[in-house]
This record gives structure tokens, sequence and C-alpha cells, in this order.
């Protein structure tokens, strides 16, 4: 898009089929994206019917009240409905910045930002750590990829046929 470089040109070809993104990132978001060839899984792993849940490392800017978290948790109204996350931890930071994994089973258009931005507060990292099953490598470095082993295949297969 607009020029800019795309996770596509970086994957390898394939003999059939097409790559699928299952779901997508921000602009200004890193972390975990999911690939694959089979558009029924993708559209199993997306559907806000399978309850897929999503991790997110937020890096916030300042201090966070506990009676916002409690608002986060249970619920705020957005312009596109109501939205919550479904668990929220402190995962440290001082000074100015503090950081909290964030739970979601959804995945509307900047919905974690969204969330945050609804009590005052402003995100300043946003990085998707976990998609269902399938937890973000910390080795694994920006811009590279894996190869899900059959494993980790077979969990993503089972959780949504837990769905």
């Amino acid at each position: 898009p607009e020029g800019r470089t795309t996770i596509f040109e970086q994957l390898p070809s394939l003999k059939q089929g097409r790559w699928i993104n299952v779901g997508r990132l921000d602009l200004n978001t890193s972390g975990l994206i999911l690939l694959t060839n089979d558009g029924k899984l993708a559209n199993q792993l997306m559907h806000p019917s399978y309850n897929m849940e999503r991790e997110y490392a937020v890096r916030v800017l300042g201090e966070v009240d506990k009676s916002v978290l409690q608002n986060l948790r249970e619920g705020v109204q957005l312009e596109d409905g109501k939205a919550n996350f479904t668990n929220i931890l402190t995962a440290g930071g001082k000074g100015a910045n503090h950081w909290y994994n964030v739970t979601l089973t959804e995945g509307r258009k900047h919905e974690v930002r969204r969330l945050w931005e609804s009590q005052g507060i402003t995100v300043s990292r946003l990085i998707r750590i976990r998609f269902g099953p399938i937890i973000l490598p910390k080795n694994l470095r920006a811009g590279n990829y894996l190869t899900l082993d059959n494993l980790a295949q077979q969990k993503l297969l089972k959780a949504v046929s837990n769905s």
C-alpha cells in the first residue's frame, strides 16, 4: 500500500494457491501475524463467532488508575459498539511508560488503541504477542518469519474445532 513493502514480498512463492493473512496489523502495530494458504482456516480464525483470543503487549503513557482498568474489562461503548478486554495484566514499566498485556476476542479496526483512548490513555507502542494458541517467539526479529511445525498447526486446528 502506498509504495510500502508488504510482508507478502518477503515470503516464499507457493506452488498452489496464495498467501492469506489472518487479520491484519495496523501500520503502527508490530508483532505476530499468521499467514496460511487455507481460506477456510483463515476465515475461522478471523470470524468473531470463534472467539479466537488475540493478546497484545501495550505501552501506554502515564499512570493508569484501577477504575480505568475496570472500565476496560467491563466494556466501553465505542462508535462501532461495545468492546472490552477479556484480560488485562500489568507487565511492568516505570516513569512515563507502563506496559500491559491485554487480551480480546475480536479484531475490529484499531480496537486496542480505541479502547485505551476512550479512557484518555495514549498508546505509544502496540505489539501482537499471541493469536489463539500461537505465541510470538521472543527471539523472532521483525521482518522474519517461521513455518509452524505440525504441533503448532494441530493446536490451531483444534482451537477452531473447539469453538
